[in-house]
């Protein structure tokens, strides 16, 4: 059977559906996974769009041509991390996606690929829609077609939540990781870091996802069951705890910013928030999101669509996105 999956991802919202099908996928397995991002080759070229972007918008262009990768590639790694499936992570620059998928199995020793369907171009130059029969074609390493055409409006709902927790969980595995660091170097984690952290999870996970499932995906199951209550209102109850507690985290970070507190106080209060963070996910992915599948309607998982598209995770226009997408690249870039 299966041991090592090639999974190569781009920016699309099948790709976000693909993602936690390979990672079920690998868990039944037992197997592990090395997610995949072919970045393409912008400097080939000086007249393409990359090159209208850095010159007339630099910051735009240091999201969406630089620092992409490594923003998708960590996302997708905490959606293993989550479900304790091993994993690593490897991009690479091409113009040719499927040659450099083929290239990157072998290298990491895959024996299996496992590919959407078919996907979007986006400004990132990957387009794993034309890229999948070419891959079926001319891999030695067996291909494994995950269809993700046009998913329902259950499916956008539950890929859009499960990647804004995949996005608090590639901060926290950030976080985590810079204390890991200056352990091994003696350098105290940098404090503007932790600080651009602690706005991130006050200004989006706390702000905008919990009541957005508070007031759209919970209340509607309320609605259609009594049998989710008791859940809810742990989970609830959970929302209220994690304001409170990401309030006392960012006083502490200001306090270390301050002097006036030690680096494993900090590490010890990130090392708490972030297990109560990763068990409240895990109840939600687990038992509210399988209830929601069988009680919610066609027309309910509409609304819920529609209200988490609103405001989405920092990859998408308007102003207030671009500023939590700036800052959630900046985070994922600039950790170890």
């Amino acid at each position: 059977m299966y041991r090592h999956l090639l999974v190569p991802i781009d920016s699309s919202d099948l790709s976000t559906v693909t993602i936690g099908r390979a990672v079920e996928f690998a868990l039944a397995l037992g197997a592990r996974i090395t997610f995949f991002h072919a970045c393409a080759d912008h400097a080939s070229s000086i007249m393409g769009d990359a090159e209208i972007v850095r010159m007339t918008a630099p910051e735009d262009y240091a999201y969406n041509f630089e620092g992409r990768a490594r923003e998708l590639l960590t996302k997708a790694e905490s959606a293993a991390r989550a479900r304790g499936v091993p994993c690593a992570s490897v991009s690479t620059t091409s113009d040719s996606p499927y040659t450099a998928i083929i290239a990157a199995a072998r290298s990491a020793g895959c024996d299996l690929i496992f590919m959407a369907s078919h996907g979007r171009r986006s400004t990132l130059g990957m387009m794993l829609g034309s890229q999948t029969l070419k891959v079926l074609m001319n891999s030695e390493v067996p291909v494994l077609v995950s269809a993700t055409a046009d998913p329902p409006a259950p499916a956008q709902a539950i890929a859009i939540i499960r990647d804004e927790h995949r996005s608090l969980g590639a901060v926290l595995h950030a976080w985590l990781h810079l204390f890991k660091e200056a352990q091994g170097t003696n350098v105290l984690p940098d404090a503007g870091l932790m600080q651009a952290m602690i706005r991130y999870i006050q200004d989006f996970p706390v702000a905008l996802h919990h009541p957005k499932e508070d007031d759209h995906l919970f209340r509607k199951l309320r609605e259609r069951t009594a049998e989710a209550n008791p859940e809810l209102d742990e989970l609830e109850r959970q929302h209220i705890r994690d304001a409170q507690q990401v309030a006392e985290l960012a006083a502490l970070v200001e306090r270390y910013a301050a002097g006036e507190a030690i680096v494993s106080e900090l590490e010890q209060a990130v090392s708490r928030y972030a297990k109560f963070i990763w068990e409240h996910m895990g109840r939600e992915e687990g038992v509210i999101l399988p209830l929601a599948q069988n009680y919610l309607t066609e027309e309910d998982w509409i609304a819920i669509n529609e209200a988490f598209q609103k405001n989405r995770d920092p990859r998408f226009g308007g102003d207030t996105d671009a500023e939590f997408k700036r800052l959630f690249s900046r985070i994922v870039n600039l950790a170890p």
